[in-house]
């Protein structure tokens, strides 16, 4: 996988939700089975202009239930390490239990500022729109509830999300600690966990952010990702390093 800076954060390196996103990917169509659950433990960056390879083992494959993990490395520095579990079974009960937030739709919100332009960046292959939250110039130093919801949409995704889509998607856990603290700061991810729910036909994905806290110079964050008709889609949980940011 050639890193371009389309894939990349506005700091030069590999958006971990896509490193994510490859690697479930790649899983996916070497299992012949959808993802249910992944996480990432992220190790190193990987720089634009690199090639990041995927290894891929199948660790158990069940009747039902493929276990596999893969190790994405740029030549001998591992840039992240995935484990997953893959599968599809019936059962005779099923329910959702975490209602969608009663919120406006993405086409009734103004897209999301950022502090620095994107052009080039992963942001530049996004569309944001804040539905809870504060803008830049409201960050006053006051911590608020923990929570941020955002409408947030991939463009380039023609069909609708799939589990790829939504590791990318998740990686918007961090942005929600300097929501909380009413900081300019944000965070660096140590892990990136995806627990798909069931998927629906949708193009705009509603993240509902909570952070659990922020303690010893690192922030705990879960986000509920939901379909336009309301759908819980997946959660994504998430503890990265907490960073001011450089001006």
């Amino acid at each position: 996988m050639l890193v371009q800076s389309g894939l990349c954060t506005g700091g030069g390196f590999l958006w971990g939700g896509a490193g994510l996103a490859s690697a479930v990917s790649a899983m996916e169509q070497l299992s012949g089975r959808h993802c249910i659950w992944s996480t990432a433990q992220y190790l190193s960056y990987a720089r634009p202009g690199e090639v990041m390879h995927i290894d891929i083992t199948l660790a158990v494959v069940g009747h039902q239930i493929t276990q596999a993990r893969a190790i994405c490395h740029v030549g001998d520095r591992e840039i992240l390490t995935v484990n997953a579990a893959l599968g599809e079974r019936t059962f005779e009960h099923a329910h959702l239990f975490i209602p969608m937030p009663d919120v406006p739709s993405p086409h009734e919100l103004e897209t999301r500022k950022h502090r620095h332009p994107v052009d080039g960046t992963i942001h530049d292959r996004l569309e944001e729109r804040l539905v809870i939250g504060r803008e830049l110039e409201q960050l006053d130093g006051k911590p608020n509830n923990g929570r941020t919801v955002m409408w947030a949409h991939i463009p380039d995704v023609l069909t609708d999300v799939d589990a790829a889509t939504l590791a990318v998607l998740g990686d918007f856990v961090p942005m929600g600690i300097g929501q909380a603290l009413g900081v300019r700061g944000g965070g660096n991810s140590l892990d990136n966990t995806l627990r798909v729910v069931r998927l629906v036909p949708t193009k705009w994905v509603l993240l509902d952010i909570q952070i659990q806290g922020v303690e010893r110079g690192f922030g705990h964050g879960s986000a509920n990702m939901f379909a336009e008709d309301g759908t819980l889609l997946a959660t994504a949980s998430q503890s990265c390093i907490a960073r001011m940011w450089k001006e």
